[in-house]
């Protein structure tokens, strides 16, 4: 039996709006870190990590890392590759914002000078890895900004849950970042309903 030029067109076009749909289809991965020796499983980063052939556009609007009653605001920021993250300086002292080293790579140390209160400095963030903040005005101020490749990321609660929402179904590899803790590698498949995933990570 024949099939006419029209009809296979069609056939065509369904396939690839179907094949279209299931790229884009999208689900959450959830799931719970646990934490063998440590204080607590809370901000504990949890993200996708790099996706081959995928390249990510930063997002346009500014994240914000701040200073309140001599601490960073929040204490731990998962951004993603080429972010700009506004300091700003709530506290009624100056601050100077610097950094050792990108990845434990000191050739990437930055000193972002002192300001102060009412006042914040933008810093746009090239550089894969965790990026230790510090203070050269008060030693006692430390928070991280942890910069991944791909905008599916999460950070954990105070019970070790995490969703990371909107992951295109797919396989994947999850990675961990704690401050105390081992970071840990594992892989995922995101189907129509997402994943479920249970981590475990060590001092």
């Amino acid at each position: 039996m024949s099939v006419s030029k029209k009809s296979l067109l069609s056939l065509i076009c369904a396939l690839a709006l179907s094949a279209s749909a299931t790229y884009s289809r999208a689900a959450d991965i959830k799931g719970k870190v646990t934490a063998q020796g440590l204080r607590s499983a809370e901000n504990i980063a949890v993200y996708v990590d790099t996706i081959p052939g995928k390249t990510f556009q930063p997002p346009a609007q500014h994240l914000t890392m701040d200073q309140v009653h001599l601490a960073f605001a929040p204490h731990v920021m998962i951004a993603l590759k080429g972010s700009t993250v506004d300091f700003k300086n709530e506290d009624p002292v100056g601050h100077n914002v610097y950094w050792p080293a990108i990845n434990h790579n000191r050739k990437l140390a930055h000193n972002m000078g002192t300001w102060p209160q009412g006042q914040s400095k933008p810093f746009t963030f090239n550089d894969l890895g965790d990026v230790p903040l510090l203070c050269n005005v008060h030693p006692e101020m430390s928070g991280y900004i942890i910069v991944v490749p791909t905008p599916y990321f999460a950070l954990t609660d105070k019970e070790g849950a995490f969703d990371i929402k909107n992951v295109p179904a797919g396989q994947y590899t999850l990675k961990t970042w704690s401050e105390e803790a081992k970071p840990i590698t594992q892989a995922v498949t995101v189907g129509a309903s997402g994943a479920n995933v249970n981590l475990t990570v060590k001092r």
